[in-house]
Parts: structure tokens; sequence; C-alpha cells
């Protein structure tokens, strides 16, 4: 039988790639809905104060390595370190996506990691967030070499990459939380997650209702879990269960946010004019969680 692949779908040194999730492609799905703004997708600067190194490996698996995109203030030492995670719905997207946001962040003095992880066409859950944790562990045993302060790391994520920043945010002890329009439970009213996050999760929610339980971040959060900041787009499912998750926070008296950009497109992160307002927020954030009191 011949079995032809989807042309969004390639094999990138052997590992199975679903590549439609590309700033190029964001940027012309909008431009026709925003037809006032001047729609743009934000390119890389290479700032001269901030050292970047592109695919360092930070684990080995069986059959590959995985890698990170590593940015690191010059003038900074011991700095707080973030870890920044890419989206595209737990089976695209890749870490450079996020370049542009990794290099403001190292400009205002934080350390950012930008890891690859194992999509749902490699490996189902929990694969992901096993990579994740792992990358955290990377950074803090690295900590020397790095010149980070390892009690200082926050958790930052984008779409799919949202979700697993807060689900590693409320099982993993770190200092802050981004979630950047990031579903905080699977199953919720508001929440519309199906085919994609079925196919990452190992089944539909009638086939594994633990697993889709389980990978929801609203199911960990606790008094326990470090400030959170939300920033959303105009679509409230892709923070499906963030006002709960807020109410714990809340009443543990654990500081948190929620901004929601004013009729922000998903993927507003990657385009200007939302781009600027994304990296002020978060910065601003940043700052007052991790104490930073120079910037």
């Amino acid at each position: 039988m011949l079995i032809l692949m989807p042309l969004s779908t390639m094999l990138v040194a052997q590992v199975p790639r679903d590549t439609s999730y590309t700033l190029a492609n964001t940027v012309a799905k909008h431009r026709k809905y925003y037809p006032q703004l001047d729609v743009q997708g934000v390119m890389p600067v290479s700032p001269e104060s901030v050292d970047i190194s592109f695919a360092a490996p930070y684990k080995a698996l069986d059959d590959r390595e995985l890698t990170a995109n590593l940015f690191s203030p010059k003038e900074i030492t011991r700095a707080p370190a973030v870890l920044l995670i890419h989206g595209g719905g737990w089976r695209a997207g890749l870490p450079e996506l996020m370049t542009p946001i990794a290099e403001q962040l190292a400009v205002s003095g934080y350390f950012v990691m930008v890891p690859e992880y194992r999509l749902s066409l490699e490996a189902a859950y929990p694969a992901a967030v096993e990579d994740l944790k792992d990358a955290i562990s990377w950074m803090k045993e690295h900590q020397s070499s790095l010149d980070i302060d390892s009690n200082r790391i926050a958790v930052i994520g984008c779409s799919a990459g949202g979700q697993l920043a807060a689900l590693l945010g409320t099982t993993t002890p770190l200092k802050a939380i981004v979630d950047i329009d990031g579903v905080l439970a699977f199953k919720h009213p508001d929440s519309e997650e199906g085919t994609m996050a079925a196919q990452w999760l190992g089944g539909s929610y009638e086939e594994k209702p633990g697993i889709w339980e389980e990978a929801s971040a609203l199911a960990h959060v606790s008094r326990s879990t470090p400030p959170t900041l939300f920033l959303a787009s105009k679509y409230p499912r892709f923070l499906a269960g963030h006002q709960e998750f807020m109410d714990v926070l809340n009443v543990s008296g654990v500081y948190t946010e929620m901004v929601q950009l004013d009729n922000a497109p998903h993927s507003f992160w990657l385009m200007t004019p939302w781009f600027e307002p994304t990296i002020k927020y978060i910065i601003d954030f940043l700052n007052k969680t991790l104490q930073r009191t120079d910037y």
C-alpha cells in the first residue's frame, strides 16, 4: 500500500514534523483580517549585547539529540533564567519562532533557553513534558558555565507552549509562569480542544479521560504555584481554565495577572503591532517576580 504523507508533513533527519506553522504563513493568514493595521512578522535583530548559541545539545535520545538555542546577556553575571517554549499545536513549530522574544528578554538581562522538544508526530505525551523538565535540569547542572542563578528560573510559553509552561510551573519548582494563549484545562466549557490534543494525548477524552486531566495545569495548581501572568488573544478558548487557576492563586495570596491584548489574533506574539506590548508585559512581570531592580 502506498501511503502519501500530507504536504505539511515531512521527514527531517528521520523525524516526522509538521512544517505548516511558520512566520510567513501566520502573517499571511492574519493580514487579510486586519487590513487597517500594518501587520508584519517580527524578525531577529542579533543585538550586540547578547551572546547567541544555536543548536546546543541538552538531551540525548536513543536515536538523536535534542538541542536548544541559548541567549545570554553579555554584561550580566548570575542572570535569572527563562525557559521559553514554542507553540504549534503540540505537533508543529520550531524554537526559531521564539528568537525575537528571546533576544529582547536577553537584552533586558535574562538568560534564555529555547529548547526543541518531541512533538506528537514523534512521541505522544508525556515525552514533551519530560524533555522540558530535562531542559530545566540541564540549566541547573550548567549554572556555573552559563553564569545563571538557578534559584531564579521562569517558564514562558506560547499557545501549546503556554499549556506546557503552565503544566511545568505547577509540577516543577519554578519562580514564575507566563502563559501566552495556552489552555489550562483540556476538558472545560471554554475549551475547544479536539483532534490535535487527542493526537498528543494518545486518544480522545472519551478514550483517555485521566490523561486529559493529568495534562491540564488546572488539575495541579495550588498555593505552591509561582506567580503567573496570562497574556490573551481575543479568543477565550485558548486560555480555557485561566479564571479558576487565578482564583486558586488569589485565595492563596500568590501574585497573578491577566492581560488581554485588544482584538489580538492567536499567534499575536509573532507580529507587530502586538509584539512590542507583549514584550513589555513579560519583562515588567519578570522584573517584579524575579526581583530584578536594575532594569
